[in-house]
């Protein structure tokens, strides 16, 4: 390995290594152990170190073809101990005020839709709700005003006729009235039996389908 790659290969690490330190304050500023069940930190914490040993090693990969040598490790710490050092705070502070930025714009995107498009939406449905249950709340009484009216009409209509056919039914022979009586009866039987047996069919359509 040439003079060159060490030197960029020690750069490289030394970044790494302050990579390193920020990514870690980001992850734990977003994981908040102590509002976590263990067993999630733990996935979190394998997963984390895992993406950061694949990333230097990657960058190492590309500096120096993945060639290990004892003060990459070295560069490493030192890269880390220099963020600890000289930015942390910085970094700290400006990963705060994006988080308190990104909150803030989403505040304002999610008030502006409440305001502008979902509340409007929501007291226009309930306006046209509202006006359609009082229609058809008069439509209703308007029905059955009409309907209590149309019987009152017919009522009225055939109440004579009612009255002329009963008199017409006393004046007919007594043979004609068995006679007709006779046929209401097996009229009547036979729309019992119908009855009977659309039930019974009914019944065994419905056992079919559906368990008791």
């Amino acid at each position: 390995m040439s003079l060159t790659t060490q030197f960029y290969t020690m750069l490289a690490m030394i970044a790494m290594g302050s990579i390193f330190g920020a990514s870690l304050d980001t992850y734990n500023r977003f994981l908040q152990r102590g509002k976590r069940k263990k067993w999630i930190v733990f996935i979190n914490d394998v997963m984390f170190w895992l993406i950061q040993g694949l990333a230097i090693f990657y960058i190492l990969f590309l500096v120096n073809y993945g060639e290990i040598r004892f003060y990459i490790f070295i560069a490493l710490v030192c890269g880390f101990a220099a963020y600890q050092a000289l930015m942390k705070n910085i970094y700290v502070k400006l990963l705060e005020a994006i988080i308190n930025a990104v909150i803030s714009i989403y505040q304002f995107i999610l008030r502006l839709f409440m305001s502008l498009i979902f509340h409007p939406i929501k007291w226009i449905v309930l306006a046209i709700i509202t006006l359609s249950i009082t229609l058809g709340k008069v439509l209703l009484s308007l029905v059955k005003m009409i309907i209590k009216m149309l019987l009152w009409v017919l009522k009225v209509i055939f109440y004579p006729i009612k009255w002329i056919l009963s008199l017409l039914w006393k004046l007919v022979p007594g043979f004609i009235k068995k006679s007709v009586e006779k046929f209401y009866s097996g009229f009547a039987g036979i729309l019992e039996k119908t009855k009977n047996k659309v039930m019974y069919a009914w019944k065994f359509i419905s056992s079919i389908f559906y368990k008791k």
